[in-house]
Protein backbone atom coordinates (compact mmCIF):
# COMPACT_ATOMS: atom_id res chain seq x y z
CA UNK A 1 0.00 0.00 0.00
CA UNK A 2 1.03 3.73 -0.77
CA UNK A 3 -0.06 6.98 -0.82
CA UNK A 4 0.63 10.20 -2.93
CA UNK A 5 -0.81 13.42 -1.97
CA UNK A 6 -0.73 16.71 -3.86
CA UNK A 7 -2.06 20.00 -4.16
CA UNK A 8 -0.98 23.75 -3.19
CA UNK A 9 -2.16 25.79 -0.26
CA UNK A 10 -4.13 28.34 -1.94
CA UNK A 11 -4.80 26.01 -5.20
CA UNK A 12 -7.98 24.35 -6.19
CA UNK A 13 -7.83 21.41 -3.55
CA UNK A 14 -5.70 19.29 -1.55
CA UNK A 15 -5.63 15.65 -2.94
CA UNK A 16 -4.53 11.89 -1.92
CA UNK A 17 -3.96 8.92 -4.04
CA UNK A 18 -4.19 5.33 -1.81
CA UNK A 19 -2.92 2.49 -3.51
CA UNK A 20 -2.96 -1.06 -2.43
CA UNK A 21 -6.47 -0.61 0.07
CA UNK A 22 -7.78 -3.74 0.69
CA UNK A 23 -11.39 -3.76 -0.65
CA UNK A 24 -14.59 -4.49 2.15
CA UNK A 25 -13.65 -1.53 4.33
CA UNK A 26 -16.42 0.47 5.61
CA UNK A 27 -15.49 4.23 5.12
CA UNK A 28 -17.40 7.05 7.76
CA UNK A 29 -17.15 10.02 5.99
CA UNK A 30 -18.31 11.73 8.66
CA UNK A 31 -15.51 10.65 10.70
CA UNK A 32 -13.22 11.82 8.46
CA UNK A 33 -14.52 15.11 8.32
CA UNK A 34 -14.86 15.27 12.58
CA UNK A 35 -10.84 14.90 12.27
CA UNK A 36 -10.75 17.29 9.88
CA UNK A 37 -13.06 20.23 12.11
CA UNK A 38 -10.52 19.07 15.28
CA UNK A 39 -7.34 19.84 12.88
CA UNK A 40 -8.69 23.22 12.01
CA UNK A 41 -9.26 23.94 15.89
CA UNK A 42 -7.73 24.94 18.86
CA UNK A 43 -6.43 27.62 20.69
CA UNK A 44 -4.01 29.94 18.61
CA UNK A 45 -5.28 29.41 15.22
CA UNK A 46 -5.17 32.09 12.20
CA UNK A 47 -7.87 33.85 10.18
CA UNK A 48 -7.64 31.25 7.02
CA UNK A 49 -9.96 28.48 9.37
CA UNK A 50 -12.55 31.24 9.58
CA UNK A 51 -12.53 30.71 5.84
CA UNK A 52 -11.57 27.07 5.39
CA UNK A 53 -14.53 24.39 6.45
CA UNK A 54 -12.85 21.73 5.09
CA UNK A 55 -14.52 18.92 4.19
CA UNK A 56 -13.47 15.23 2.48
CA UNK A 57 -14.84 14.06 -0.52
CA UNK A 58 -13.66 11.09 -2.05
CA UNK A 59 -13.72 11.07 -5.45
CA UNK A 60 -12.69 7.09 -6.49
CA UNK A 61 -12.62 3.54 -4.79
CA UNK A 62 -15.42 3.62 -2.86
CA UNK A 63 -19.27 2.85 -4.01
CA UNK A 64 -21.63 2.90 -0.98
CA UNK A 65 -19.24 3.65 1.41
CA UNK A 66 -16.92 0.52 0.92
CA UNK A 67 -13.67 0.45 -0.49
CA UNK A 68 -13.61 -1.66 -3.67
CA UNK A 69 -9.90 -2.28 -4.21
CA UNK A 70 -9.04 0.21 -6.30
CA UNK A 71 -7.21 3.30 -5.86
CA UNK A 72 -8.66 5.65 -2.75
CA UNK A 73 -8.62 9.58 -4.30
CA UNK A 74 -9.51 11.84 -1.43
CA UNK A 75 -9.76 15.71 -1.88
CA UNK A 76 -10.22 18.74 0.29
CA UNK A 77 -11.02 20.99 -1.44
CA UNK A 78 -10.06 25.23 -0.55
CA UNK A 79 -12.87 27.67 -0.51
CA UNK A 80 -10.13 30.23 -0.29
CA UNK A 81 -9.08 29.50 -3.65
CA UNK A 82 -11.86 31.94 -4.92
CA UNK A 83 -9.79 34.55 -3.59
CA UNK A 84 -6.85 32.86 -4.59
CA UNK A 85 -7.54 32.21 -8.47
CA UNK A 86 -6.30 35.48 -10.14
CA UNK A 87 -2.83 34.53 -8.29
CA UNK A 88 -3.20 30.60 -8.23
CA UNK A 89 -4.97 29.65 -11.20
CA UNK A 90 -2.82 26.78 -13.04
CA UNK A 91 -4.73 27.68 -16.67
CA UNK A 92 -3.06 31.64 -16.46
CA UNK A 93 -2.99 33.92 -14.09
CA UNK A 94 -1.16 37.05 -12.79
CA UNK A 95 2.27 36.06 -11.31
CA UNK A 96 3.66 39.58 -10.40
CA UNK A 97 0.71 39.99 -7.63
CA UNK A 98 1.50 37.82 -3.81
CA UNK A 99 4.99 37.34 -5.00
CA UNK A 100 7.41 36.86 -1.85
CA UNK A 101 10.58 37.71 -2.14
CA UNK A 102 11.12 38.74 2.12
CA UNK A 103 12.08 34.98 2.66
CA UNK A 104 11.25 33.90 6.25
CA UNK A 105 13.70 31.99 8.57
CA UNK A 106 12.89 28.79 9.09
CA UNK A 107 10.59 27.87 6.44
CA UNK A 108 11.32 26.38 3.09
CA UNK A 109 10.93 29.65 1.26
CA UNK A 110 14.97 30.46 0.39
CA UNK A 111 16.23 26.61 0.13
CA UNK A 112 13.35 26.01 -2.13
CA UNK A 113 13.59 28.93 -4.46
CA UNK A 114 17.69 27.66 -4.60
CA UNK A 115 16.83 23.97 -5.38
CA UNK A 116 13.50 24.89 -8.12
CA UNK A 117 15.51 27.91 -9.62
CA UNK A 118 12.58 30.12 -8.55
CA UNK A 119 12.45 34.04 -8.27
CA UNK A 120 9.29 33.97 -6.16
CA UNK A 121 8.96 32.36 -3.05
CA UNK A 122 5.37 31.99 -3.73
CA UNK A 123 6.41 28.91 -5.85
CA UNK A 124 8.11 26.69 -3.03
CA UNK A 125 5.72 27.87 0.28
CA UNK A 126 2.05 26.84 -1.42
CA UNK A 127 3.64 22.98 -0.93
CA UNK A 128 5.81 23.77 1.74
CA UNK A 129 2.80 24.66 3.55
CA UNK A 130 1.10 23.25 6.34
CA UNK A 131 -2.03 23.43 4.69
CA UNK A 132 -1.38 20.31 2.83
CA UNK A 133 -1.68 18.21 6.03
CA UNK A 134 -5.99 18.75 5.68
CA UNK A 135 -5.63 15.75 3.10
CA UNK A 136 -2.95 13.68 4.97
CA UNK A 137 -5.47 13.99 8.22
CA UNK A 138 -8.22 13.03 5.18
CA UNK A 139 -6.21 9.81 4.38
CA UNK A 140 -5.16 8.96 7.67
CA UNK A 141 -8.42 8.89 8.91
CA UNK A 142 -9.55 5.90 6.11
CA UNK A 143 -6.46 4.24 7.17
CA UNK A 144 -7.20 4.31 10.91
CA UNK A 145 -10.67 2.82 10.03
CA UNK A 146 -8.82 -0.28 8.15
CA UNK A 147 -6.85 -0.43 11.52
CA UNK A 148 -9.95 -0.34 13.98
CA UNK A 149 -11.52 -3.38 11.87
CA UNK A 150 -8.40 -4.78 12.87
CA UNK A 151 -8.87 -4.25 16.46
CA UNK A 152 -5.65 -1.44 16.41
CA UNK A 153 -6.69 1.75 17.94
CA UNK A 154 -4.67 5.21 17.68
CA UNK A 155 -4.85 7.95 20.33
CA UNK A 156 -2.61 10.98 21.69
CA UNK A 157 -2.67 14.10 23.54
CA UNK A 158 -0.30 17.20 23.47
CA UNK A 159 2.80 16.86 26.18
CA UNK A 160 3.71 20.23 26.12
CA UNK A 161 3.23 23.77 24.81
CA UNK A 162 6.57 26.09 24.69
CA UNK A 163 7.96 25.51 27.86
CA UNK A 164 5.05 24.18 30.02
CA UNK A 165 4.92 20.44 30.20
CA UNK A 166 2.44 17.54 31.19
CA UNK A 167 4.82 15.25 33.63
CA UNK A 168 1.83 12.93 34.54
CA UNK A 169 1.38 9.89 32.73
CA UNK A 170 -1.99 8.60 31.36
CA UNK A 171 -3.35 5.63 30.08
CA UNK A 172 -4.84 5.25 26.93
CA UNK A 173 -8.62 4.99 28.26
CA UNK A 174 -7.50 8.36 29.59
CA UNK A 175 -6.98 9.73 26.34
CA UNK A 176 -10.67 10.37 25.66
CA UNK A 177 -10.54 12.96 28.19
CA UNK A 178 -8.23 15.92 26.91
CA UNK A 179 -9.38 18.93 27.06
CA UNK A 180 -10.61 20.49 23.81
CA UNK A 181 -8.59 23.97 23.47
CA UNK A 182 -5.36 22.65 23.00
CA UNK A 183 -6.02 18.71 23.38
CA UNK A 184 -3.36 18.77 26.86
CA UNK A 185 -4.63 16.44 29.56
CA UNK A 186 -4.86 19.14 32.41
CA UNK A 187 -6.65 21.92 32.65
CA UNK A 188 -4.34 24.11 34.80
CA UNK A 189 -1.47 23.43 32.66
CA UNK A 190 -3.60 24.37 29.22
CA UNK A 191 -5.04 27.99 31.13
CA UNK A 192 -1.13 28.24 31.65
CA UNK A 193 -0.57 27.93 28.06
CA UNK A 194 -3.27 29.87 26.60
CA UNK A 195 -1.69 32.95 28.68
CA UNK A 196 1.74 32.01 26.89
CA UNK A 197 -0.09 31.83 23.45
CA UNK A 198 -1.69 35.27 23.97
CA UNK A 199 1.33 36.55 25.14
CA UNK A 200 2.91 35.56 21.98
CA UNK A 201 0.30 36.84 19.87
CA UNK A 202 0.76 40.35 21.25
CA UNK A 203 3.99 40.25 20.62
CA UNK A 204 4.03 38.82 16.97
CA UNK A 205 5.32 35.98 18.07
CA UNK A 206 5.01 31.81 17.85
CA UNK A 207 4.76 29.17 20.09
CA UNK A 208 5.42 25.09 19.47
CA UNK A 209 5.45 22.16 21.02
CA UNK A 210 4.81 18.49 21.85
CA UNK A 211 2.25 15.44 21.06
CA UNK A 212 2.52 12.25 22.03
CA UNK A 213 0.90 9.36 19.95
CA UNK A 214 -0.25 5.53 21.18
CA UNK A 215 -0.90 2.40 19.12
CA UNK A 216 -2.77 0.26 21.04
CA UNK A 217 -3.32 -3.28 20.33
CA UNK A 218 -0.82 -3.88 17.36
CA UNK A 219 0.44 -7.16 17.61
CA UNK A 220 4.13 -8.01 17.72
CA UNK A 221 6.38 -8.33 14.64
CA UNK A 222 5.11 -5.99 12.40
CA UNK A 223 9.01 -3.77 11.23
CA UNK A 224 11.85 -5.87 10.64
CA UNK A 225 15.32 -5.97 12.26
CA UNK A 226 16.90 -7.47 8.67
CA UNK A 227 16.72 -4.30 6.59
CA UNK A 228 17.55 -1.23 8.33
CA UNK A 229 14.52 0.62 6.25
CA UNK A 230 11.92 -1.87 7.22
CA UNK A 231 12.72 -0.87 10.92
CA UNK A 232 8.80 0.09 12.30
CA UNK A 233 10.50 3.11 14.35
CA UNK A 234 13.00 3.99 11.38
CA UNK A 235 9.51 3.82 9.31
CA UNK A 236 7.36 5.88 11.46
CA UNK A 237 10.00 8.09 12.38
CA UNK A 238 10.43 8.89 8.67
CA UNK A 239 6.68 9.86 8.07
CA UNK A 240 6.75 11.70 11.53
CA UNK A 241 9.57 14.22 10.37
CA UNK A 242 7.98 14.72 6.32
CA UNK A 243 5.28 16.76 8.85
CA UNK A 244 5.48 20.50 8.71
CA UNK A 245 7.60 21.65 11.46
CA UNK A 246 8.80 18.66 13.39
CA UNK A 247 12.46 18.81 14.97
CA UNK A 248 12.22 15.33 16.99
CA UNK A 249 10.63 12.41 17.28
CA UNK A 250 11.11 9.97 20.39
CA UNK A 251 10.09 6.47 21.40
CA UNK A 252 9.35 5.56 24.54
CA UNK A 253 12.17 7.00 26.74
CA UNK A 254 13.49 8.42 23.78
CA UNK A 255 16.25 10.87 24.72
CA UNK A 256 16.00 10.10 28.53
CA UNK A 257 17.74 6.72 28.13
CA UNK A 258 20.72 8.31 27.07
CA UNK A 259 21.08 9.43 30.43
CA UNK A 260 20.27 6.37 32.82
CA UNK A 261 21.82 2.59 32.96
CA UNK A 262 20.53 -0.23 30.72
CA UNK A 263 18.64 -1.64 34.04
CA UNK A 264 16.91 1.48 34.35
CA UNK A 265 16.06 1.54 30.75
CA UNK A 266 15.44 -2.14 29.59
CA UNK A 267 11.80 -3.89 29.73
CA UNK A 268 12.55 -6.85 31.73
CA UNK A 269 10.81 -9.78 30.57
CA UNK A 270 8.66 -12.54 32.65
CA UNK A 271 6.64 -15.76 31.93
CA UNK A 272 2.78 -15.66 32.91
CA UNK A 273 0.26 -18.35 31.14
CA UNK A 274 -0.33 -16.70 27.92
CA UNK A 275 3.81 -16.30 27.32
CA UNK A 276 6.50 -13.71 28.41
CA UNK A 277 5.65 -10.11 29.34
CA UNK A 278 7.12 -7.01 29.66
CA UNK A 279 6.23 -5.11 32.83
CA UNK A 280 7.07 -1.97 31.86
CA UNK A 281 7.16 -0.58 28.31
CA UNK A 282 10.17 1.93 28.48
CA UNK A 283 10.63 1.07 24.78
CA UNK A 284 7.74 2.41 23.48
CA UNK A 285 6.30 -0.76 21.79
CA UNK A 286 9.07 -1.37 19.75
CA UNK A 287 12.33 -3.37 20.40
CA UNK A 288 14.94 -4.27 17.30
CA UNK A 289 12.84 -2.17 14.83
CA UNK A 290 9.53 -4.60 15.24
CA UNK A 291 6.92 -3.60 17.03
CA UNK A 292 6.77 -6.06 20.80
CA UNK A 293 3.49 -6.82 21.75
CA UNK A 294 3.06 -3.30 23.79
CA UNK A 295 1.36 0.39 23.07
CA UNK A 296 3.66 2.24 20.90
CA UNK A 297 4.82 5.64 22.46
CA UNK A 298 5.85 8.12 20.02
CA UNK A 299 6.34 12.16 20.97
CA UNK A 300 6.92 14.50 18.21
CA UNK A 301 8.37 18.12 18.79
CA UNK A 302 7.03 20.90 16.66
CA UNK A 303 8.73 23.89 16.53
CA UNK A 304 7.40 27.20 16.59
CA UNK A 305 5.84 28.49 13.26
CA UNK A 306 7.94 30.17 11.14
CA UNK A 307 6.12 33.35 9.88
CA UNK A 308 5.91 36.02 12.33
CA UNK A 309 3.52 38.79 12.41
CA UNK A 310 6.69 40.96 13.44
CA UNK A 311 8.92 39.72 11.16
CA UNK A 312 12.66 38.64 11.36
CA UNK A 313 15.35 39.90 9.77
CA UNK A 314 16.15 38.05 6.54
CA UNK A 315 17.04 39.40 2.96
CA UNK A 316 14.84 40.51 0.10
CA UNK A 317 15.87 37.88 -2.70
CA UNK A 318 14.84 39.90 -5.11
CA UNK A 319 17.27 43.29 -4.37
CA UNK A 320 19.71 41.51 -2.29
CA UNK A 321 18.93 44.06 0.52
CA UNK A 322 18.91 43.22 3.94
CA UNK A 323 15.02 43.20 5.14
CA UNK A 324 12.15 41.99 7.51
CA UNK A 325 10.47 38.54 6.68
CA UNK A 326 7.02 38.68 4.77
CA UNK A 327 4.24 38.35 7.23
CA UNK A 328 1.98 35.83 5.44
CA UNK A 329 -1.72 35.11 7.70
CA UNK A 330 -0.90 32.30 9.71
CA UNK A 331 -1.37 31.01 13.20
CA UNK A 332 0.33 31.45 16.65
CA UNK A 333 0.18 27.97 17.86
CA UNK A 334 -1.05 25.28 15.91
CA UNK A 335 -0.72 22.45 18.57
CA UNK A 336 -4.05 20.33 18.78
CA UNK A 337 -3.63 20.42 14.65
CA UNK A 338 -0.43 18.84 14.73
CA UNK A 339 -1.19 16.37 17.30
CA UNK A 340 -4.24 15.61 14.83
CA UNK A 341 -1.66 15.43 12.07
CA UNK A 342 0.68 12.97 13.51
CA UNK A 343 -2.21 10.25 14.80
CA UNK A 344 -3.25 11.11 11.05
CA UNK A 345 -0.04 10.03 9.79
CA UNK A 346 0.98 7.33 12.06
CA UNK A 347 -2.28 5.42 11.13
CA UNK A 348 -1.16 6.04 7.80
CA UNK A 349 2.24 4.18 8.11
CA UNK A 350 1.01 1.68 10.27
CA UNK A 351 -1.56 0.81 7.93
CA UNK A 352 0.95 0.60 5.41
CA UNK A 353 3.14 -1.93 7.15
CA UNK A 354 0.62 -4.35 8.05
CA UNK A 355 -0.33 -4.19 4.54
CA UNK A 356 2.98 -4.70 3.85
CA UNK A 357 3.79 -7.98 5.92
CA UNK A 358 -0.30 -9.96 5.36
CA UNK A 359 -1.19 -8.40 1.80
CA UNK A 360 -4.49 -9.51 1.61
CA UNK A 361 -6.48 -7.87 -1.81
CA UNK A 362 -9.91 -7.65 0.69
CA UNK A 363 -10.34 -6.65 4.95
CA UNK A 364 -11.54 -10.47 5.10
CA UNK A 365 -8.03 -11.61 4.07
CA UNK A 366 -5.83 -9.01 6.21
CA UNK A 367 -7.99 -9.76 9.46
CA UNK A 368 -7.85 -13.67 8.76
CA UNK A 369 -4.06 -13.25 8.45
CA UNK A 370 -3.56 -10.92 11.14
CA UNK A 371 -6.22 -12.88 13.67
CA UNK A 372 -3.29 -15.93 13.37
CA UNK A 373 -0.09 -13.52 14.54
CA UNK A 374 0.88 -14.20 17.92
CA UNK A 375 0.35 -11.17 20.29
Amino acid sequence: MKIVTSGESHGKGLFAILEGFPAGVKIDVEAIDRALALRQSGFGRGARQNIEHDHAEILSGVRNSVTLGSPITVTVFNRDYENWRPYMAPEGCDITQRKLTKVRPGHADLAGMLKFGQTDARNVLERASARETAVRVAAGEICRQLLAALGVRIGGYVLSVGSIRDEATYSFAQLAERETTLGMMNESLAARAREEIQSCRREGDTLGGIAEVRVKGLKSGFGSCMTYSEKLDARLGAAVFSIQAVKGVEFGMGFASSAHRGSEVHDEIFPSEHGPIRASNRAGGIEGGMSNGEEIVLRAAMKPIPTLMRGLRTVDTETGEASIAAAERSDVCAILAFETVVEAVVATEIAMVVADRLGGDTLADLAERYERLPA
